[in-house]
C-alpha cells in the first residue's frame, strides 16, 4: 500500500510540475481543506455547509434557572415538614404604579378628604389573586411561628402594642431582620373613641416613639384597637405621622374564619387580620393558625403578598 501511496505523489506531482494552473487551483484546494480541518478541531465536530455549531446559555441563565429550581425544592420540602395540604402560591410582582388607596365608603369620618386625614380600607385595589396576611399586638412570642414563616417565605405585616411587646423587644426585632414591617397598634390597646384628642394622640404618639427607639422607625401605618376610631382618632393618627389605618376584611383564628362581607369569601386585596395567641387563648399554636389560613387561601387559588408594596 505505502508504494502504490508513494507513486501516486510521484504522478501527481510530475503532472502538477508541467502545469502551472493546476498548481494555483491544488494551493487553494490544500488551504480550503486546512481552514476546514482547522475548524472541525476547534469545535470538535463540524456541521453541515452554512450551519453554525450549537451555543451553550449564558452561564447566568443556567445558575438562574438551577437556584429556581432549588427554591421550588425548599419550598416544597418546607410545605411537606409544616404539615401543608399544598405548596402556597407565590404573588405576582407588585405593581410598578401603586393603587390608589382611599377610605372606604362609609368608613368616613367628618373632614376626611378636607383634612387629608389617613384613610380606614380593608381592602387594597387590586385584580390578582392576592390576600395580605396581617397580625395584631404582640402577645404570643412563638418560635417556631418564626421559623415557619420564613422558610414558607410568606410575608406579613405586624401592628404592635407596647403592653404586649415590653417584656420581648428582641422577638420582634427579630422579626424586622427577615423583613417584615413593624407598625402601630396603640401603647394599651384601649378604645379610643372613648378617650379624648389629647389622650389618643398619646397612645398613637407615644407607640411612635417605642417604635422608633426600639426598632428605628416611626411607622406610617396604624390600625386603631378592635377596629374603632372617630375623627380625633384619625386627626391624632396623622399628627403623630400615620399615612394609612388599614383594618380588615376577614379574620381567621386557629379554628375557624370571620368574614366582614355577606358571601362570606375571600376576594382579590383581602387584608385578613389575627392575632399573636397561642394555647393560652386558642385550641392550638400560631402555626396551627398558619396552616389553616394558607390551605384555606392556597385551595382556593390565593397567594399571600406584602402589604406595604401596594401602598
Amino acid at each position: 500500500m505505502r508504494e502504490v501511496v508513494q507513486n501516486d505523489k510521484s504522478r501527481a506531482s510530475r503532472r502538477v510540475s508541467r502545469t502551472p494552473r493546476a498548481t494555483a487551483v491544488l494551493a487553494v484546494a490544500v488551504a480550503a481543506l486546512a481552514a476546514g480541518c482547522a475548524q472541525g478541531d476547534d469545535q470538535g465536530v463540524r456541521g453541515a455547509a452554512g450551519q453554525q455549531a450549537p451555543k451553550a446559555p449564558p452561564a447566568h441563565a443556567v445558575d438562574g434557572a438551577a437556584k429556581a429550581r432549588e427554591a421550588r425544592a425548599a419550598l416544597a420540602a418546607a410545605a411537606k415538614r409544616w404539615k401543608l395540604d399544598k405548596v402556597p402560591l407565590t404573588a405576582p410582582a407588585p405593581p410598578a404604579k401603586k393603587p390608589e388607596i382611599e377610605a372606604r365608603e362609609g368608613f368616613e369620618v367628618d373632614g376626611q378628604e378636607s383634612d387629608d386625614l389617613p384613610p380606614v380600607f380593608t381592602t387594597v385595589p387590586t385584580k390578582e389573586k392576592i390576600v395580605f396576611l396581617t397580625i395584631d399586638d404582640g402577645a404570643e412570642k412563638d418560635p417556631a411561628f418564626l421559623k415557619m414563616m420564613s422558610e414558607l417565605k410568606i410575608p406579613y405585616t405586624v401592628f404592635l402594642t407596647d403592653e404586649e411587646i415590653k417584656d420581648d423587644y428582641g422577638y420582634f426585632k427579630k422579626m424586622q431582620a427577615r423583613g417584615v414591617t413593624l407598625n402601630n397598634h396603640t401603647l394599651s390597646h384601649p378604645y379610643l373613641p372613648g378617650l379624648s384628642y389629647e389622650d389618643q394622640k398619646r397612645e398613637i404618639c407615644g407607640m411612635q416613639d417605642v417604635m422608633e427607639k426600639h426598632y428605628g422607625k416611626r411607622p406610617v401605618l396604624f390600625r386603631p384597637p378592635y377596629g374603632n376610631y372617630n375623627r380625633d382618632t384619625l386627626r391624632a393618627a396623622k399628627s403623630c405621622g400615620i399615612e394609612y389605618a388599614p383594618i380588615w376584611s376577614e379574620e381567621v383564628y386557629v379554628d375557624h374564619w370571620e368574614y366582614r362581607e355577606w358571601d362570606q369569601d375571600l376576594h382579590p386585596g383581602d387584608i385578613v387580620l389575627t392575632h399573636f395567641r397561642g394555647t393560652d387563648d386558642w385550641d392550638g399554636t400560631m402555626t396551627d393558625m398558619v396552616r389553616r389560613f394558607l390551605d384555606r387561601i392556597t385551595a382556593d387559588g390565593y397567594a399571600v403578598a406584602r402589604l406595604e408594596d401596594y401602598l
